[in-house]
C-alpha cells in the first residue's frame, strides 16, 4: 500500500484547481505564535479575545490601547514567509492552484508573492488600518510608528476617530464577496489541500465537506487531527514548511 506522502502527492501531481485552505499552523514556522496552541495568542493572554471583540475595542480604551501595544510590538513585522508559503506560489505558477482561502491575517500569502486575485483573506490582513468612523485606510507602519512614539490610542488623522486594523473581529460579519469566491473555488476545486488548520473555526472549515459533496479529493497537513480527517484521501502530520515544497515538487 502506498504511505499517506505519496498518496497526497500523487493527487497534487493529477490536479489542475487546486484550492489551498490555510490556517495558522502554516504561519508557526515564520515566528508568528498560532491562538490555540500551548504557546498560542489565547492560551497566554487572557484578555486576547476582548482585544478581538468589536464591543470591547469600540467601548474600552485599556482594550484598544492593549490591542495597540499587541499590534506595534507583533511577531508579524519581524516575520518571513516560509518554505510552505513559497511551496503555495510554485504550485500557483504551476498553473495547478486556483485560489487560497486563509484564515490567517498576516499578509505572508501576498508578501510571499501568491497573486492577489487569488488570495482570499476570510479573516482581513493585519497590514493595514481603517477609521471606524469615516472608513480612512492606510497601511499599518503608518499607526505602527505613532504608537512607538508613544501614542497609545491612534485616532484618525482625518476625522479624530477610532482606528483599528482591517481584521475581522467577533461580533461582525465577514466579507460577503470574499465569502461568495471561496465558495466558488470549493465547488469547482479537483482538490482541496488543507493546510495548518484545525479545521474547526466555520465558514472556513465548512469549505472541506462542501468541496467534498461537489467530488472534490481532500488532503490535509496538519500537526493536529481534524473533524474532518475522515475524509482526507491523505493525512500528513509532517512540519509544514518541511513537508509542503515535497508535495508539490515536480507537479
Amino acid at each position: 500500500m502506498p504511505d499517506a506522502f505519496s498518496i497526497a502527492h500523487d493527487l497534487v501531481a493529477r490536479s489542475s484547481r487546486i484550492l489551498a485552505l490555510t490556517g495558522a499552523g502554516l504561519s508557526t514556522a515564520s515566528g508568528i505564535p498560532d491562538f490555540r496552541g500551548p504557546q498560542g495568542r489565547w492560551t497566554q493572554d487572557p484578555d486576547a479575545e476582548k482585544i478581538s471583540t468589536l464591543s470591547y475595542y469600540l467601548t474600552d480604551e485599556d482594550v484598544r490601547r492593549k490591542a495597540w501595544r499587541a499590534r506595534a510590538h507583533s511577531a508579524h513585522w519581524e516575520a518571513a514567509p516560509n518554505a510552505g508559503h513559497l511551496a503555495l506560489v510554485d504550485l500557483e505558477r504551476a498553473g495547478k492552484l486556483a485560489g487560497i482561502v486563509t484564515q490567517n491575517t498576516d499578509g505572508l500569502h501576498l508578501v510571499a508573492g501568491s497573486s492577489p486575485d487569488i488570495v482570499h483573506e476570510v479573516h482581513g490582513n493585519a497590514r493595514t488600518w481603517r477609521c471606524e468612523d469615516c472608513g480612512n485606510t492606510g497601511p499599518m507602519e503608518q499607526m505602527r510608528e505613532r504608537v512607538l512614539a508613544g501614542d497609545d490610542d491612534p485616532r484618525c488623522h482625518e476625522c479624530d476617530g477610532i482606528t483599528r486594523a482591517t481584521v475581522i473581529l467577533f461580533e461582525e460579519m465577514l466579507e460577503p464577496g470574499v465569502l461568495d469566491a471561496s465558495v466558488r473555488l470549493a465547488e469547482d476545486a479537483d482538490l482541496v489541500l488543507a493546510v495548518g488548520t484545525t479545521l474547526t473555526v466555520h465558514p472556513v472549515a465548512g469549505l472541506v465537506p462542501y468541496a467534498f459533496g461537489h467530488s472534490a479529493r481532500v488532503v490535509i497537513v496538519n500537526n493536529q487531527e481534524t473533524p474532518y480527517d475522515y475524509l482526507a484521501n491523505a493525512v500528513l502530520r509532517d512540519p509544514i514548511e518541511e513537508v509542503l515544497p515535497r508535495l508539490v515538487a515536480d507537479a
